[in-house]
């Protein structure tokens, strides 16, 4: 993944001890040939053929139970007793960096350097090709100090409507009802070309693919996905198939993707990012949308983020991303030990009603690891000097930071 060696050896062993973004688009994609297209032959005709796998069954694990920890210290927790409670607090976020301004955005800059962030988000729409996205991400990783953990360099490159980074070097991806014509073996293929970009820029998480399960008659109606062609087909099969293949692509260039939106965003009419009070009220912890995502956990997953939409079937009273009802059911019905991380939630329409500050201690408190804060970098302070405070108030809050902590830098040292 990232290199490891400005990070103590120690550290990253011990946090592995411990444990045994979105774009919205803009425009209407209008998918046409490209290079993904010339260089790798005929597209086929068809849908990929292998079915979602069944949903695990729970089994315990340290890490699904915030503080949770082998009787008696540790190494680990010496390592995280030694980590200042405000460096842990910034392994917890993930600031957006603008990449339209081709150099360190200041807001950015204070996120990481005052604020110990640890994870940036390439963030907005780039045409300058690899070489300069490599020497930006270079700027940013230069920020940290040699003593801090690796920074997570992040972006959206699904391809279609959503794809940050373009110019020399970069693919053009097509969209992912696209892709999701092609056989498995060209699809993961093409998907490890497009990883090995992203490594090559620096890039080391992916967030993407969309695992949203999109019913074929909601494909234009629904705002967030379906009409971007955002999804792998309208079919469970066609979905687990597709994106678990770009995910193999992406892990083989050593980039980690990212699945999204759990419990899923393809039923809703409204986009979460500019519409407040999106409500699903049809999926439930045994959909079919929740299989899906089951199946991209089973199939290796390590990192899942959360939708900012309602789910009134599951918790009523509070966005997924908010809620420790949808992580539980991750945590526990999914056996999901790996990081969860919200969707941006420094300016999405969808989460306006809460302060910024309460956005991250909620998520926290409901068991997230990662706060994207990706569309407004300048709310990142008032996120970081929030969680300080509520980890310093409040023992159990503590515990929570560190068991998240400890998934982060475990993800990080994998």
């Amino acid at each position: 993944m990232t290199p490891t060696s400005r990070w103590t050896t120690a550290v990253l062993t011990t946090a592995v001890l411990a444990l045994a973004a979105c774009s919205t688009p803009g425009t209407t994609p209008t998918p046409s040939a490209g290079p993904w297209e010339s260089s790798a032959g005929p597209t086929p005709s068809g849908t990929p053929s292998a079915s979602p796998r069944p949903s695990p069954s729970p089994t315990p694990s340290a890490s699904s139970t915030p503080g949770a920890a082998a009787e008696g210290r540790t190494d680990a927790d010496d390592a995280l007793a030694g980590m200042p409670l405000e460096e842990k607090v910034g392994q917890l976020l993930v600031v957006g960096a603008p990449v339209a301004e081709g150099g360190v955005h200041a807001p950015t800059r204070t996120a990481v350097v005052d604020h110990h962030v640890g994870n940036v988000f390439l963030h907005g729409r780039s045409e300058a090709g690899l070489a300069a996205t490599r020497e930006l991400v270079d700027a940013y990783r230069a920020l940290a100090p040699s003593s801090a953990p690796p920074m997570l360099v992040a972006t959206d490159q699904e391809g279609g409507a959503v794809q940050v980074l373009r110019g020399a070097g970069f693919s053009e991806i097509p969209a992912a009802t696209r892709q999701a014509t092609w056989p498995r073996a060209r699809l993961e293929r093409l998907a490890t070309r497009w990883g090995t970009e992203l490594a090559d820029a620096g890039v080391d998480l992916n967030l993407a693919p969309v695992m949203d399960l999109v019913p074929a008659g909601n494909q234009q109606a629904n705002a967030p996905i379906g009409y971007f062609s955002r999804n792998y087909g309208n079919t469970a099969r066609s979905v687990v198939d597709g994106a678990t293949a770009f995910s193999a692509g992406m892990q083989s260039a050593g980039v980690e993707p990212v699945i999204k939106h759990f419990p899923g965003l393809g039923r809703v009419t409204e986009n979460t990012d500019t519409t407040a009070s999106v409500v699903d009220d049809t999926i439930t912890a045994g959909s079919k949308d929740v299989e899906v995502f089951a199946a991209g956990i089973d199939a290796g997953a390590r990192f899942v983020m959360l939708s900012n939409a309602v789910y009134s079937r599951i918790d009523p009273d509070q966005q997924a991303t908010f809620s420790p009802a949808v992580v539980a059911i991750l945590r526990d019905d999914l056996a999901f030990d790996g990081v969860v991380m919200t969707d941006d939630v420094s300016a999405a329409a969808a989460v306006d009603d809460v302060a910024p500050a309460d956005r991250a201690v909620a998520a926290v408190e409901a068991g997230v690891d990662l706060v994207l804060a990706s569309a407004d970098p300048s709310v990142v302070p008032a996120m970081a000097d929030a969680l300080v405070e509520r980890a310093r108030e409040d023992p159990e809050f503590a515990a929570q930071v560190d068991a998240s902590v400890a998934r982060v830098l475990a993800a990080k040292a994998d």
